[in-house]
């Protein structure tokens, strides 16, 4: 009879399993496929706020005029040009003569220039970069810079011409002879008398090579170091911090000396002067004694004056800056937070 194979039949389940799994969906087909779920649908991107572009920071009038009153404060010195034959010659013989207190010589004078030339000038050269708008909303060109720099050392030469008259006064006062000493007792006592003595007008002796060198010295200053600050951000790898800060004002330092020189020779032989006859006629006899060297005569220690208080301008106004924003930045960010 016949007999039935030993071997268990061949089943389903025992199929090779490297074979592909089944796809037939046919209704005869007794396979259990487990349907896998649906892909999940993507979460809908929430949109984007809108980024406010930030204004450039408003910062206050007085803010150059305070920083230049602390870097007076820290590196006051004799004023432009004596008749003392050298810079560490007169301060060995101030010392020696005076002692250290002389040196501070000047010093309401020098206040009362700053605070009144110097708050000016830094003042209304920031008020006009604030309200120049370009096409493209860049930053002023270097050019731009140099005008408005110019004519806002111009307005704050006029502005702090009384206070220089006084401040090259008491300044040249220990180089004048004991008879023709005035001895100013400060900047304040110095405007009374003078108006007392030599009428109003004598506030404002000199005025025009003053606001001529005033505009020269600020574009000389102002425009150059924003200038410089800009190049060495974008072509060096420093930052905006202490280092590019000192770099960007000893060049407007370097600057603002060397274009300044002339004038400030002029500016003081005026002021001290006892001619009646004016600026060309004294300009003509200096010519006649000195020859051209006259318009460079005292580089040295106009750069050792300017020099460092150009620096520590500079760096006291970066921290102004930087602490105006720090107290105001909430009160921006909140106003930006409102305008989204």
């Amino acid at each position: 009879p016949y007999q039935l194979p030993t071997t268990p039949p061949y089943t389903q389940t025992s199929l090779p399993t490297n074979k592909p799994p089944c796809t037939n969906h046919h209704p005869h087909h007794h396979h259990r496929h487990t349907m896998s779920p649906p892909p999940p649908t993507p979460a809908a991107k929430a949109p984007k706020m809108p980024k406010m572009k930030r204004d450039r920071p408003h910062y206050p009038f007085w803010l150059g005029g305070s920083a230049s009153c602390m870097a007076a404060v820290r590196l006051q010195t004799l004023g432009a040009q004596t008749a003392r034959p050298s810079m560490s010659g007169t301060l060995v013989t101030i010392l020696r003569t005076e002692g250290v207190l002389a040196i501070y010589s000047g010093l309401s004078a020098s206040l009362l220039r700053q605070a009144t030339y110097s708050t000016t000038r830094f003042g209304v050269y920031e008020e006009m970069k604030s309200r120049l708008k370009t096409p493209g909303g860049d930053k002023p060109g270097f050019g731009a810079l140099l005008t408005m720099a110019f004519v806002s050392g111009g307005i704050g030469g006029l502005a702090g011409n009384p206070a220089d008259v006084i401040n090259v006064r008491m300044q040249q006062d220990r180089a004048n002879p004991p008879g023709q000493r005035r001895n100013y007792r400060h900047a304040l006592d110095g405007l009374v008398r003078m108006t007392r003595t030599e009428g109003v007008s004598s506030l404002f002796r000199g005025v025009g090579p003053n606001a001529l060198r005033a505009g020269l010295m600020t574009a000389s200053q102002l425009a150059t170091y924003d200038h410089a600050k800009a190049l060495l951000l974008t072509y060096t790898p420093l930052r905006d911090g202490m280092g590019t800060h000192f770099a960007a004002s000893l060049l407007s330092g370097l600057v603002a000396t060397t274009v300044c020189s002339p004038v400030d020779v002029i500016k003081t032989r005026i002021m001290t002067s006892h001619d009646t006859h004016g600026i060309w006629h004294l300009l003509r006899e200096t010519t006649r004694r000195e020859g051209l060297r006259w318009a460079f005569r005292g580089w040295v220690p106009s750069f050792a004056r300017l020099g460092p208080h150009t620096v520590f301008t500079f760096l006291a106004l970066e921290q102004h800056k930087k602490v105006w924003r720090w107290l105001h930045a909430d009160r921006e960010d909140g106003a930006a937070t409102m305008a989204v």
